[in-house]
């Protein structure tokens, strides 16, 4: 009989992303290939404790289940010394926004040399970073959005001209979405069009990180496509979401089970439309060093069919509306088999850095 392969699923975390994390869980879990793979649960609880792997297997079942007495581990430093928690061979990070997607719980991989799913640290870190994604995108000739970044100390000068609404308008328009540069699924983003809407957007989103980005609204449909792979990616097809009229794909539109958004897969577009999207990803996904996956949003100019990268989400959503899974099943790899190749991609990039030298000699 052939041993299976060890895989630790680590969900949930202390991010505005808890919830989300929790179900992305609840559906691997649920479509993992159980004659390939063994899986032992790691729930993060909100408040950053470990729970027992059985209480981890209980939120599996039902996300809404919460634990009194979490496993109390400060961090996740101590995650190879948890009671009862066997070898694992592989880790399965599915812990959306802060700590989860932004490199720090890939280096903890790396201290522990274990393979893990997903993007490695540089290309986390950069790609939690939106404004870090457009320089490196401008990079690769893929059109962004123009935007100003604002910092928490310039936003703290009351006399900083980033603040002014009427000065930034001046330059990017008065039409302006306002956003964290490291947040995920619309979290703390605003659509704004005047003076008073800017003030509080700035005030929300500074919030949710030290650094805010200040964006020209680009009018037009909103597509997305997903690419699996290490250094040679493969890419789905295309997405189109349909936005209620005067809406944008916020957080509740994302998730909601009364969402005014409706995804469309594929997207009614013409092939050549099609076929820009899909390179321009691949572009972005090579730029910033992605490996295993990736969902990169854009956006189909109305005035003039050109495609505006959004940003890339490197650890996108596995919730039973989320475009990710739902873009490779159209391209023919259901939702068992991307996690079976997700994990393989994983294992594969591993073993490569495995035969690199890291000292002389």
């Amino acid at each position: 009989m052939t041993k299976k392969t060890q895989v630790g699923l680590i969900f949930g975390g202390n991010s505005s992303e808890y919830e989300v994390s929790i179900v992305s869980g609840h559906n691997i879990y649920k479509a993992i290939d159980k004659e390939k793979f063994e899986v032992h649960p790691i729930w993060i609880t909100n408040d950053g404790f470990i729970a027992s792997e059985e209480d981890s297997f209980k939120v599996l079942d039902d996300p809404k289940y919460t634990v009194a007495n979490p496993h109390k581990v400060a961090n996740l430093s101590n995650l190879s010394e948890l009671a009862n928690l066997p070898e694992i061979d592989v880790f399965f990070p599915i812990v959306h926004g802060n700590l989860g997607e932004d490199g720090s719980l890939q280096g903890l991989f790396r201290i522990l040399d274990k393979p893990f799913v997903g993007d490695d640290v540089l290309a986390a870190a950069v790609t939690m970073d939106k404004e870090f994604t457009k320089i490196l995108a401008q990079r690769a000739g893929v059109p962004v959005a123009d935007w100003i970044a604002i910092k928490r100390f310039e936003y703290d000068d009351a006399a900083n001209p980033k603040r002014d609404y009427a000065k930034v308008s001046a330059k990017l328009g008065g039409d302006l979405f306002v956003k964290p540069s490291n947040q995920g699924s619309s979290v703390g983003v605003h659509h704004v069009t005047n003076e008073a809407e800017f003030n509080d957007a700035l005030a929300d989103a500074f919030k949710y990180d030290d650094k805010v980005l200040i964006e020209e609204t680009i009018h037009g449909t909103e597509v997305e496509t997903a690419v699996l792979g290490n250094d040679h990616p493969i890419v789905s097809g295309v997405g189109q979401i349909i936005n209620a009229a005067g809406t944008f794909y916020s957080y509740d539109n994302k998730y909601d089970d009364n969402s005014t958004s409706k995804l469309q897969i594929p997207a009614a577009l013409p092939e050549e439309i099609v076929a820009k999207v899909r390179d321009n990803a691949v572009k972005v996904y090579q730029a910033t060093e992605c490996s295993g996956m990736a969902r990169v949003d854009s956006t189909l100019r109305a005035s003039d069919n050109k495609i505006i990268l959004t940003e890339i989400n490197a650890l996108p959503g596995f919730t039973n509306i989320s475009m990710y899974p739902k873009l490779f099943e159209e391209a023919g790899i259901p939702y068992t088999e991307l996690i079976t190749r997700l994990i393989d991609k994983g294992i594969e990039r591993y073993n490569h850095k495995k035969t690199l030298l890291h000292k002389i000699g």
